[in-house]
């Protein structure tokens, strides 16, 4: 980085998890890495196993990894939220709920997921946004904490949602739902804010989506008011990721793929039949295709209405 930007403060957290509140005095003379993300993100999702592994293999080095949840969406809001993610994903450093984006703004930070490295004398000495560049970054690590030994990037392997994404063969662009920043919607008819009832077109295009049964638009979301809607989208890509949040209740729903069960391509979240339930707020991994990639088309039906459908984003 070109200029001596100290860390900045990390006051304004609406909690932390793991961890008292810090303060620069607890990361006076420490390298410090602070990862921000959010909990429905997939590039986070997919990043965080080369994070977990710097923090396990540096921490008697010096080092200090410090998560930044800061949402993306509405419901991402809810601390019980935020620790749920936590614990699934086995993180075991500190975490800062920024629910009013205090942190964020105080890094001038605008991508998730974001790393921020700073040296022992509090001065950040790099950054990067996205996935990637990871033996680079834990070059950077060791740099800062005056380390020389064989790096532990390469043995790290995601596994499940984790899984680094099939890169040559994504063809689908994360999708929006809201009227916010939704595209590429082709149900006949107008989308709008009050119940409408709404079907599949005959032929779904390439990575556009479609609603069937009764549903309404929210500036984030669509959500489904009556039983045995359904959402489909055509994609072409390995695995397909919908963000979902519902009323609290479980929710079941299936998935179908090319109006088939979709079997070994089920994804974490679904059985092979297709089988899932909507339980809580966050990324739901649909499919995950074991062999050829090709254009596919996918549906979603839901057994009760209150669901809410955020995203889709592919890997």
């Amino acid at each position: 980085m070109p200029d001596r930007v100290p860390l900045p403060r990390l006051d304004g957290a609406s909690a932390w998890i793991n961890s008292e509140p810090l303060a620069p005095a607890e990361l006076r003379g420490r390298v410090v890495l602070v990862h921000f993300w959010t909990l429905t993100c997939i590039n986070w999702l997919r990043q965080e196993p080369y994070v977990r592994a710097w923090a396990q293999a540096y921490r008697d080095d010096g080092l200090v990894v410090l998560g930044v949840h800061t949402p993306e969406f509405s419901f991402e809001h809810e601390v019980e939220g935020v620790r749920r993610a936590v614990a699934a994903r086995g993180i075991g450093y500190p975490v800062a709920v920024d629910n009013d984006y205090a942190i964020w703004e105080a890094f001038g930070n605008r991508y998730w997921p974001a790393l921020y490295f700073a040296g022992r004398d509090g001065v950040l000495a790099d950054e990067h946004f996205g996935e990637g560049r990871y033996e680079e970054s834990e070059r950077v690590l060791q740099r800062l904490l005056h380390v020389s030994r064989a790096p532990v990037t390469p043995a790290v392997a995601g596994a499940g949602v984790e899984a680094a994404a099939d890169w040559r063969h994504l063809g689908t662009p994360e999708t929006y739902l809201g009227y916010a920043r939704g595209e590429r919607f082709a149900s006949p008819g107008e989308a709008g804010t009050e119940p409408s009832v709404y079907r599949l077109p005959e032929r779904l295009r390439a990575n556009h989506w479609a609603l069937a049964g009764e549903w309404t638009f929210g500036r984030e979301r669509v959500a489904l008011v009556r039983p045995g809607g359904s959402l489909a989208f055509r994609y072409s890509a390995r695995d397909a990721h919908v963000v979902l949040d519902g009323t609290g209740e479980p929710i079941p729903f299936r998935v179908r793929v090319d109006g088939e069960a979709p079997g070994a391509s089920a994804g974490a979240d679904v059985d092979a039949a297709g089988a899932g339930v909507l339980r809580e707020g966050r990324l739901y991994q649909l499919l995950r295709a074991p062999g050829e990639v090709r254009e596919r088309t996918l549906e979603i039906t839901f057994d009760a209405p209150g669901a809410e459908a955020y995203a889709f984003t592919f890997g």
